[in-house]
């Protein structure tokens, strides 16, 4: 049996998480070696996928933006913009303390994104997300608060595991939001997560999500 990497480890072991509790124990761990052990050894595509979605369709209106679950900030990088334009949010404040060290962002909010968003300044005029919607993590539930957070037409770009969007019931979620007029016509597009051929995750696939808010 070939033995696991530790970004295989990491990924895996985050799956297995149930509670924000839970997220925020184990990132306390796992964020010193984030960066080396699981994004640079795996190969981790997805967030350069999100920033590439945004940029195919944004209008440069379409700012500031809410990076959802913004890690130690992979997707403000491949963002390539100011960071005037970018804020971080993040249950983890030592996922947050590596993003803050990088300079990607103009504001960074510790934030469980199941509870109330009002800490967090309404008004974006895009919000993004990369490997929070995922097991372990974040279900169907927060989509409708992150509405809040967005102005009248806010992009939204929201990565969620192909797995996960399927045992969640995201559809019905999206479909629901849509009849309710809550957010306009939901555009889906399968993107590959990981660049690194040869590991148990390979061929893992995410679904983004694109869509405005009424």
């Amino acid at each position: 049996m070939t033995r696991k990497t530790a970004g295989q480890e990491g990924l895996e072991n985050s799956y297995k998480l149930s509670t924000p509790d839970d997220n925020i124990a184990y990132y306390r761990g796992f964020a010193p070696t984030y960066d080396t052990d699981f994004a640079e050894q795996m190969g981790w595509a997805y967030p350069k996928a999100i920033a590439d979605a945004y940029h195919k369709v944004a209008a440069g209106t379409d700012i500031p933006i809410a990076d959802i679950g913004c890690g130690t900030g992979f997707v403000a990088a491949e963002l390539k913009l100011p960071p005037a334009a970018i804020d971080g949010m993040d249950i983890s404040p030592e996922m947050l303390d590596l993003a803050r060290g990088k300079g990607l962002y103009r504001s960074l909010f510790q934030v469980d994104l199941t509870g109330p968003l009002a800490m967090i300044a309404n008004g974006y005029g895009a919000v993004l997300s990369a490997g929070t919607f995922t097991h372990g993590h974040l279900g169907p539930g927060p989509l409708r608060g992150l509405l809040d957070i967005a102005r009248s037409g806010g992009l939204f770009i929201i990565g969620v595991n192909q797995v996960h969007f399927e045992k969640q019931q995201f559809a019905d979620a999206l479909d629901a939001m849509e009849k309710e007029r809550k957010i306009g016509p939901v555009k889906i597009d399968e993107v590959k997560m990981y660049s690194r051929a040869g590991h148990a995750h390979s061929d893992d696939r995410a679904l983004i999500l694109q869509y405005k808010k009424v």
